[in-house]
This record gives structure tokens, sequence and C-alpha cells, in this order.
């Protein structure tokens, strides 16, 4: 079987979905690829939900199940155990957004340690997950990529945030667990950069602990990586890089042209795959220095990450390259890599339904917006439905 033909093999990919399941999904599928359909769909859940209708249930059966792991931890287990069978790792990412209080930091800090202590025993789960804004307000993080001067009590902020940060990545140092930190907007991220750059000083000596996270869609972040590089090598300290194309691609451009700045994100979709591409392979060919997770549901890169690994001479379980794709999408990726012996992890969503709601709308939304992602999907899907004559 041809290397470029690994994705098709649909019984590897569903083999751990009940013929109900297949079905659901294709169903999900099936809306999903009629973006109207998604908009009502929206509208109609928003509303529901801020109304406090019983929608839960309906959510909870359909859309929830299948890209959630759970509403929390304990209730993920048997879908990370499940997927364990198949060696398809976990991340357990509790997807609660948009929290502005001090006292819900500091839930979001322990809930973070907690998953880590979660992950530390369970070998299903080697990374912990977070979000630079679930440790603190985004307004702060902007103000200091700006470089604007803080008040004083937003001085007692930053500094919080900065103990919060470093109580999590020492704790991942304790628990040894690899510790991803999420991308987010452009204009936050600078401090974001240069915080996770101090945890990396401190906390990867031995090996990569703490992961920062490149959204590719940004044409300065291979730069950004080399210049990390450079410094990695002077403070004699490993590099943890999460690679994706990015989030936020709407929101990036429009605040570009409102503010007449010029637009951080790649002209187009050509471009943000050949710099996905090159800082992959830089990265592949520095990993003695840097470990990868690397985030996609391309299939190009997937295979030329495979054929790169290959040329290199490296091992496809070497530790230090993860493939990771979100759960409830890309199967025929994750289940036929991890098959072929690739490190391979699904990042779980988990919490409570109205508080994950977001994070759900958002990837229905991202969805529909990659042309092809869908109908890739339910292709495959309806070709399993067809070889388990369904």
């Amino acid at each position: 079987m041809g290397q470029n033909k690994l994705f098709d093999n649909t019984e590897t990919a569903f083999a751990l979905k009940s013929d109900s399941e297949l079905e659901r999904a294709y169903f999900l599928f099936k809306m999903i690829s009629n973006e109207p359909l998604v908009r009502i769909g929206t509208a109609v859940t928003n509303f529901a939900i801020k109304a406090h209708l019983p929608v839960q249930g309906l959510i909870r059966a359909t859309v929830f199940d299948h890209f959630c792991g759970g509403v929390s931890e304990e209730d993920c287990i048997s879908v990370v155990d499940k997927m364990y069978s198949k060696k398809v790792y976990s991340v357990l990412d509790y997807s609660v957004e948009g929290k502005e209080e001090e006292t819900q930091f500091d839930a979001v800090l322990n809930k973070t340690i907690e998953l880590l202590e979660f992950a530390d025993e369970k070998d299903a789960m080697p990374f912990g997950v977070f979000k630079p804004t679930g440790l603190g307000r985004f307004l702060i993080w902007q103000k200091k990529t700006e470089g604007t001067p803080l008040t004083e009590a937003e001085e007692k902020e930053w500094k919080r945030i900065e103990e919060r940060f470093d109580i999590v990545c020492k704790k991942a140092y304790d628990c040894d667990v690899a510790l991803l930190v999420d991308g987010e907007e452009s204009w936050m991220q600078d401090a974001a950069d240069e915080l996770v750059a101090k945890m990396m000083r401190k906390y990867n000596k031995e090996k990569a602990i703490v992961y920062n996270t490149l959204q590719l869609y940004r044409h300065d972040r291979l730069e950004y990586l080399q210049k990390l590089h450079e410094e990695a090598r002077v403070y004699d300290f490993k590099i943890g890089i999460k690679i994706v194309r990015g989030a936020y691609m709407e929101k990036e451009n429009e605040r570009a042209k409102e503010k007449g700045y010029p637009t951080p994100i790649c002209r187009d979709k050509q471009h943000t795959d050949e710099n996905f591409d090159s800082t992959m392979k830089y990265i592949l060919k520095n990993l003695n220095d840097i470990s990868v997770f690397i985030g996609t549901h391309n299939e190009n890169s997937s295979y030329m990450a495979m054929e790169l690994i290959e040329e290199l001479g490296i091992a496809k379980n070497d530790f230090r390259i993860w493939f990771g794709q979100l759960f409830g999408m890309s199967d025929h990726i994750s289940f036929n890599m991890s098959e072929a012996g690739y490190n391979v992890a699904k990042y779980l969503p988990f919490g409570p339904v109205r508080d994950v709601m977001p994070y759900l709308i958002r990837r229905a939304e991202e969805n529909t917006s990659v042309a092809g992602q869908t109908s890739r999907e339910l292709n495959l899907l309806s070709q399993e439905k067809k070889r388990r004559k369904l």
C-alpha cells in the first residue's frame, strides 16, 4: 500500500465507531457542509442556551458527544481508554473560553494542575494544555505586547499571571508531562511568547516540557522560531513547539484593516501551506534542539512529514515528534498514522455543555470555511457505510 493511500483506509479510520456513531457522524458533517444551516443552527443554539431552554440533552446527544470527550475529566476516561486501545493518545483540553475575573483565572490554574496530575497517572495522556488568556485578562496581555505602561493595579495583575504560569510549568516539570501553551491573537501574542520562552529557559534544560504554539498563517513565525533557536543555543535549553495553521484569520484581517496596519496573515492559503511546511522541515532537521507537536488536518502536510522522517532516518515513534488532530475530525489521519507506528494524539475538549458551546460553534464555522475538509469527511464516512453495508 503506497504511502499516499494511507489515509483512504476507512476500516482503520472508523474502527472505534459503532454503526450508530457512524450514522451520527455522517448526519453531522452533512449538516455542517450546508453552510446556511450552520448559521441557523448556531443562532438557534446560542439563543436557546441564553434563554436556558432545555437544548442541552439534544446538543449532548449530537454535536457535543461527537466533538467532545465529556463534561468532566472522569467523564472522558472511557473515550481516552477506547482511543488508547488503538494507540491514539489524548490531550484533555478544558475548553471554557472568555473568562475575565481573577477567581476564574485561579479556577483555570487549579483545573490545569489537576489535569497534569491526571495525565501523570495515565500513559494515554502525554500532554497538558492551556490558553494564556485562561490565566489572565486579555487586555493585560495586549498592553504588555504593545508596550503600553501598566497601572499599579495592572502591574500586580501581571505579576499574578507570571506566578500562575510558573506554577503550571513547574507542575508539568515535576510530573514530567509536556505542556502545550495555545496560540492566540497576534496583538497579545508577543507577551505570551516572551513568558513562554522564559519558562523554556527554566524548565526545558534536559528536554522539551513547555511548548509554545506557532500559528503559521502568520508570515513572521518561522523567523520568530529561528531567533528562539539562537536563544536556545546561547542559554542551552530545548524548545518545544506546536505548529498549527491558525484559528483567528478573519478576526486578524478585519482588525488590521480597521486599524490600518499590514495584516500579519499570509496573503493566501498557498502561502500559509508553504509557511507551515517550511517550518515543519526546519524543525525536523533540528530535532536535537526542537521537539514538535504537528497539529494538522492537512493530508499533504502529514504525508510530507512522514516522507521527511523517513528521509532523515528518524524513527517513526521518536518521542520528540507528535501528530495531533481534534477529536471528532480527521480520524482517517489519526488512526491510520497511529496504526502505521507514529505518535498521534487527539485534542479532546471537555467541560460543561453550555461553557463549551462557544468552542463548538467556532469549530463548526471553521469547518465550513476549510474548503474540501467537510466533503472529504463525508466521502470517507459514506465509503465506510458502504463497506459495512449500512
